[in-house]
């Protein structure tokens, strides 16, 4: 009996991205037909465990535009569409899917997030947002505070006040100060 790899999944308007994590397979088959019809098989382990998965793409796809690549760890296919548009789901088959059937967050891109990438070919486009002006919840004005800081109002000299006035030192055992001169000359 074969057993289901983990398959994570993510699209594109164009593209699908399918990503079956099954580290160190070998004998690695797989079938791609133009209805969109997807099948996949390898074994793994010292054992040759089985594996394999079956499903029917949402839609129709170009058999001769897709591609795989294998590594060590997982086997990805770049599957293209034979429409660019994006599908609702990934099965042709309506209900929930699978449990092998993951989304892959890692390539996922939402329908208007694309547009906005193909537009600005960056992921961080803050459009008109002036990051200036960004205060994260203080209540006074930022460059105010490190000016004030930088005036001596300095919190490192701590751990030698405490130095000096006999608390404890960087070891954490108590510091006791030296003996001064006056003392010293009158023993």
């Amino acid at each position: 009996m074969s057993r289901h790899p983990i398959v994570k999944w993510a699209q594109r308007s164009d593209k699908l991205f399918i990503t079956v994590d099954l580290p160190d397979a070998k004998n690695v088959k797989h079938k791609l037909e133009p209805e969109g019809k997807f099948s996949f098989s390898a074994a793994t382990g010292a054992d040759n465990t089985p594996y394999e998965v079956e499903f029917d793409l949402f839609d129709k796809v170009d058999v001769n535009e897709s591609k795989t690549s294998t590594t060590s760890r997982n086997i990805c296919y770049l599957i293209k569409k034979a429409e660019d548009k994006w599908w609702s789901r990934l099965l042709k088959e309506a209900g929930k899917p699978p449990v092998f059937l993951k989304v892959d967050w890692d390539k996922w891109v939402d329908e208007d997030e694309q547009d906005n990438k193909d537009k600005s070919g960056s992921d961080m486009d803050f459009g008109d947002f002036d990051l200036s002006k960004l205060n994260m919840g203080g209540g006074g004005d930022f460059d105010a505070d490190i000016a004030d800081k930088d005036e001596g109002d300095d919190d490192s000299d701590t751990e030698d006040d405490e130095i000096k006035e006999g608390g404890a030192g960087t070891s954490g055992e108590p510091h006791t100060a030296p003996a001064s001169d006056e003392s010293a000359t009158k023993a």
